[in-house]
């Protein structure tokens, strides 16, 4: 899950770089990971024993 904000940072630290389309990309990345994880986790069945 940590996956998506190492991208983040990258992307950051290539806007800090002066590399606009690589920190674009980076982020685009990240955002698209993010919601496919995201997705995976909100469809998971609760192991809920009562």
């Amino acid at each position: 899950m940590s996956l998506p904000f190492f991208g983040l940072f990258a992307g950051l630290a290539l806007i800090l770089a002066g590399r606009r389309g690589a920190a674009m990309l980076a982020w685009a990345l990240s955002m698209t990971l993010l919601a496919l994880l995201f997705r995976l986790h909100a469809t998971d069945a609760l192991n809920i024993a009562l």
